[in-house]
């Protein structure tokens, strides 16, 4: 299986280790947004990342990605079969994908990637998202993670979390400050997700990039 995408992206991240929980042996290959690469494109018709290829089926965007991967590999279940479970999944993973990586990615692409572009950063909406925009998002996870829960949804690793761990590292890669003390489930969440063998390539190769 291959999967293309910028290994900074919280998407392809999500996708990969994903697939790395399944056990599948993926071949990453990082292209950026809007590559002009055939065989990404081909995967990908509008350049959004990741995309995928699995023998001659192609997809592209993280959620489809990790559906996919599931049915084909059920085991082990990262998609619950419970209705109510599953939903919960379905809407940590949106919660993700919309909410949290658009705060994050405020953050991120103002002190890392706009200096990578060559243009002006905006401080200004870097420190506004930190400061109004992130912490009920925090707060919202930190609430989540009540009685002393280890997963999001049921009693085992899920899409659910691997969804939500994967904006943390942009986070740090954008020197987010944020006062743990008040959010220390979520803290010691993200950092047992994160610290999993799953993440461990990509986050080797964004330490390459940006350090961290």
């Amino acid at each position: 299986m291959i999967i293309y995408g910028a290994s900074l992206s919280p998407y392809v991240r999500k996708a990969v280790a994903f697939a790395n929980e399944k056990g599948i042996d993926v071949d990453h290959k990082n292209r950026m947004p809007g590559a002009e690469d055939e065989e990404f494109r081909e995967c990908s018709p509008f350049g959004k990342i990741p995309g995928m290829r699995d023998g001659d089926y192609c997809l592209g965007d993280s959620t489809a990605i990790a559906t996919y991967i599931e049915a084909k590999h059920p085991d082990p279940a990262l998609i619950p079969a419970d209705p109510e479970a599953r939903g919960k999944v379905m809407w940590f993973d949106e919660f993700a994908d919309t909410i949290f990586v658009a705060v994050g990615g405020t953050i991120f692409f103002n002190r890392v990637v706009a200096t990578m572009m060559g243009q002006e950063p905006d401080e200004a909406a870097a420190v506004k998202a930190e400061t109004e925009t992130l912490p009920p998002v925090l707060a919202y996870i930190e609430k989540a993670l009540a009685d002393g829960r280890e997963w999001l949804v049921g009693d085992g690793l899920t899409l659910a979390d691997i969804s939500v761990a994967s904006p943390f590292k942009n986070l740090d890669y954008g020197r987010a400050k944020i006062d743990w003390d008040a959010y220390p489930r979520t803290k010691a969440y993200k950092d047992r997700i994160l610290g999993r063998d799953s993440f461990a390539q990509l986050l080797a190769m964004d330490a390459a990039m940006v350090g961290g």
